[in-house]
Order: C-alpha cells, then structure tokens, then sequence
C-alpha cells in the first residue's frame, strides 16, 4: 500500500543552535546538507512548492542554525548548516561545524542525507568527507547537482555520468541526479527518494491499524 505524501503540506517547527534544542529523537527525518552556496534553500523550496519555506539569501553562510521541518505526522526534513564557506570568520565555522558533525553522529532519527553541489563544482573534500561519514554510518545518500539548469543538455548529462561513476568509490548507497529548482529538473526524483525514506513511517501505523481492527473483532466476538 503505498502513501501520497503532501510535500506542499510542510511546515516550519524550530530552529535550533545544536541537538540538546531539538525537539525528540523519534519518527523519521531526511537531512540537507551543502556548501553554502549550493542552492539548499532554493531546493527546500521548489520540494515543497512554497516560495519562502527555507530562507534564502544573496550572502551564502548566513544560516547557521539546524532548522526542523514537519511533513506529516512522524516526517521531517532538517535544513543543516551550510559548511565550507570561505568569508566566514573561524570560530563560528567551527562551531557550525561542531553542531553540523553532533547532529549527523547522534540523531538516531536520520535515515537519509541529500547531499546538494553545484553541478559545475562537484566533489569538494568537505561534501566527499560527509558522504563518506553517512556510508560508514549505513545512511543512504543523494546527491543533488543542483543549478543544472546553468549547463546544456548534453554537459548535464556527461557530468552525472562522471559523478556517478565517482560515487560508486564510496561503497555505500549513494545516488546521483541533476537538480534545478529554476527549471524543475530532477524534483521528481528528489519526491522520490523521500517517500522511499519516509515510507517505513506508514508502514508501521497500517500495522497498528490492522492489529487494532483485529483487537476490536476479537472484543467484539
């Protein structure tokens, strides 16, 4: 049996400056994380068809919170900080990298990472270094290569296929597609993924109607 899930149903619940400030470790959560430049925001929004969901901004590096989102009842999609940016001072890139590195090893609700890059600059050392953490963690991957409305047909197409090639060094599961939020392309795939992600959720509340039906023939017999 499968589920619609209604993307366009997301909300905003809290914006939290590390782990302790989240609300309880339960249900399921997908995580996006990116360099801080590489249309996180732009994609959240275009997921969701809402305009202004996740806060963009013309200075990249700006959010450095870890921001909750709840899709339905038991589903929610974390906006992580942005990493990698170069003209923000030392000390908050550390500390957004400390909440950035808590969250990833100790939320136990995470079961899956979107991983966005621009399709014109993939692969830098911080997106291979969190690839790898979530392969070792069995935490299964997509990657976006966002902004892939800025190549032609045919560049797109060969860029996938050489970042694909380059994701199975990875060992784990990790998916590769290309993304715009401009264009639409690879929304599809995003919904996708998610509600492969979510579907457990579902799953288990059929379980509990099914055992509650049968509790209540049983009372009734």
């Amino acid at each position: 049996m499968s589920v619609k899930i209604h993307y366009q149903n997301t909300h905003f619940i809290t914006s939290a400056p590390d782990i302790r400030a989240l609300p309880e470790d339960e249900g399921i959560e997908v995580a996006f994380a990116g360099r801080s430049n590489a249309g996180k925001s732009s994609s959240l929004n275009r997921l969701t068809n809402q305009r202004s969901l996740a806060k963009t901004s013309k200075t990249p590096g700006r959010t450095q919170l870890i921001n909750l989102f709840k899709v339905t009842d038991g589903c929610h999609i974390v906006d992580l900080p942005g990493y990698g940016f170069a003209q923000v001072p030392l000390e908050m890139k550390k500390k957004w990298q400390k909440s950035l590195g808590e969250y990833l090893q100790k939320r136990q609700s995470l079961k899956g990472l979107v991983v966005l890059m621009d399709i014109r600059h993939p692969m830098k050392d911080l997106d291979q270094q969190l690839i790898f953490w979530a392969v070792d963690s069995g935490i299964p991957v997509q990657v976006l290569l966002t902004k892939a409305d800025k190549l032609k047909s045919g560049a797109r197409k060969a860029q996938v296929l050489k970042i694909k090639k380059d994701a199975v060094g990875f060992g784990g599961d990790v998916s590769v597609a290309a993304f715009s939020s401009l264009k639409g392309i690879g929304v599809d795939v995003l919904r996708n993924k998610l509600d492969e992600w979510f579907a457990p959720v579902f799953a288990d509340s059929i379980i509990e109607e099914i055992v509650e039906e049968e509790n209540l023939d049983n009372e009734q017999e």
